[in-house]
């Protein structure tokens, strides 16, 4: 029964990319189902592809609320967007068999459930950003855009950050050192540099605009390769 709530939130993300409150809808069933299973499983499910794939496509949508009024006249294409990638996240998890039973107890501390939730909500909203920075784009008003774009990655940046942190404090708990030199790790310090890059070129006037909306337009990409490409391509203590 468990199952049917992920699997609902399919047509929901597929209808939404038409009518913006079923992405809504699609988005609290993916809360659900992630709810039940941690209520079956004893724990948070943040383990495998599987469940974070589900945590990302729904905190992608939830994130985009506060955005919802100021996207005005943008807001179809923009939701659109959101939708396709949604749905594109939440099918793939499809894929994914779910990590079930106890974590191994490495894994098995609050330290990385607050590293692996905090991640995904950064990620969210550098998606976000880049969603606003492709619409800008196409706009003549591509000020107001850029702003907005702006705010929604200076706010994944602080809670990537945060993640970062509580990373480090896991891993000195599990191995006895805040560094491991992992492809993941690397990739993810890369990922903060190029985030703290932008952040201080956009404070420059000669930044702001477009080279600031493509740069956070990269940085989304970096993101996906970072999340996805790093774990299978490269051998790393991460499996995500």
């Amino acid at each position: 029964m468990t199952a049917y709530l992920a699997l609902s939130a399919l047509p929901l993300y597929l209808l939404g990319i038409f009518y913006t409150p079923l992405l809504f809808a699609g988005a609290l069933a993916q809360f659900a189902y992630l709810l039940a299973r941690g209520v079956h499983l004893g724990r948070i499910p943040l383990a495998g592809l599987h469940d974070t794939l589900i945590f990302f496509s729904s905190s992608l949508v939830i994130f985009s609320a506060p955005f919802y009024r100021p996207m005005k006249e943008k807001r179809m294409l923009f939701y659109r967007m959101l939708g396709v990638s949604a749905l594109i996240l939440a099918a793939a998890a499809q894929l994914s068999a779910p990590h079930e039973g106890p974590l191994p107890p490495v894994l098995d501390t609050y330290w990385f459930e607050l590293h692996v939730a905090l991640s995904f909500f950064s990620y969210a909203l550098f998606g976000i950003g880049a969603f606003i920075g492709i619409l800008s784009l196409r706009d003549e008003s591509l000020a107001d855009l850029e702003k907005k774009q702006y705010k929604a990655i200076f706010f994944g940046y602080l809670l990537f950050s945060a993640s970062m942190i509580f990373g480090g404090i896991w891993a000195f708990l599990a191995w006895g050192t805040y560094w491991l030199w992992t492809p993941k790790e690397l990739w993810t310090s890369i990922l903060w540099l190029f985030y703290s890059f932008y952040l201080h070129a956009r404070s420059q006037p000669g930044w702001r605009g477009r080279k600031a909306v493509l740069t956070g337009i990269l940085g989304f990409a970096l993101v996906l390769f970072t999340y996805m490409g790093v774990g299978l391509l490269m051998k790393s203590s991460h499996s995500f």
